[in-house]
C-alpha cells in the first residue's frame, strides 16, 4: 500500500522536484497528497501544480503564534492521512507539540555533516573550519534543532579552489539523490525510528547513518 506524503516548503522547491521525480519513476512507493507553504510565492507551489499535486498557502504572519500555525497545519495534515512529514526548505522552527505528533513519521535534510555546523551558513563554516569533507544529512525531525537521528549522510570533498557557492552547488546535487533514498526506504518500511534509534532492513544505523560516498550515484 501506498505510504502518504505531505512536504513542507519555503521556497524553489528543488528538493520537492526530486521527491516529485523519484515518486513519478516508481523509486519512492508513495502518493504526494499535499504540499504547504508558509510562502504564498515560493516557486515550490508551482512546481507541485505543474505535478497536479494539492497545494496549499498558510502564511504563518496570519496566526498570533507559532503555535496557532502549527496547530492549523497539523489540521490539514490529519484530514490528508499523512504517513509521512518531509521538510524541504521549510524555513520554520516546529513547535514541540508539532514535531512530539510527528515523532518518527517527519524528515530534514540538513546541508552538513550532523552534527558539525547545525543552523545556517553551513558552507562557508565549513570552508572557514578547514574541513575536508562536507555534505548533507537526513534525519528524522525531533525538538532540538538538527539533532534528529540520522538516517544517512551524502560527502562531498572540499577542495582548495571551493568558493561558497561551488561547495554549495555540490552540496544541493547530492541531496537531490540522498532525500529521495531515504523516503524510499521509509516508505518501503525499510528505515524504522525506534527510540531515537535507527533501523535500514532491521539493522541498527550508526550514529551518522549510512554514508553515501561522493562517487555513489544513487
Amino acid at each position: 500500500m501506498k505510504k502518504r506524503i505531505a512536504v513542507l516548503i519555503s521556497g524553489s522547491g528543488t528538493n520537492l522536484q526530486a521527491v516529485i521525480n523519484a515518486v513519478d519513476a516508481g523509486i519512492i512507493n508513495a502518493e504526494i497528497v499535499l504540499v504547504i507553504s508558509n510562502k504564498a510565492d515560493a516557486y515550490g507551489i508551482t512546481r507541485a501544480q505543474n505535478a497536479d499535486i494539492e497545494t496549499l498557502v498558510l502564511q504563518h504572519t496570519d496566526y498570533n503564534s507559532r503555535l496557532d500555525f502549527d496547530l492549523a497545519m497539523l489540521e490539514q495534515l490529519e484530514q490528508k492521512n499523512v504517513d509521512l512529514v518531509v521538510l524541504a526548505g521549510f524555513m520554520r522552527i516546529l513547535s514541540d507539540e508539532f514535531v512530539r505528533h510527528f515523532s518518527g513519521r517527519m524528515l530534514n535534510i540538513h546541508p552538513s555533516l550532523l552534527p558539525k555546523h547545525k543552523g545556517l551558513h553551513t558552507h562557508q563554516r565549513a570552508l572557514e573550519a578547514g574541513d575536508t569533507e562536507h555534505g548533507c544529512s537526513v534525519h528524522f525531525v525531533t525538538a532540538q534543532l538538527d539533532d534528529g537521528p540520522v538516517a544517512l549522510q551524502a560527502i562531498v570533498p572540499v577542495t582548495a579552489t571551493d568558493r561558497e557557492q561551488q561547495l554549495q552547488h555540490k552540496v544541493h546535487l547530492r541531496e537531490h539523490i540522498a532525500y529521495p533514498k531515504v523516503i524510499a526506504w521509509f516508505c518501503a518500511d525499510r528505515l524504522r525510528c525506534i527510540d531515537n534509534k535507527l533501523y535500514l532492513n532491521d539493522e541498527l544505523l550508526p550514529a551518522n547513518g549510512f554514508k553515501l560516498p561522493f562517487d555513489a550515484l544513487d
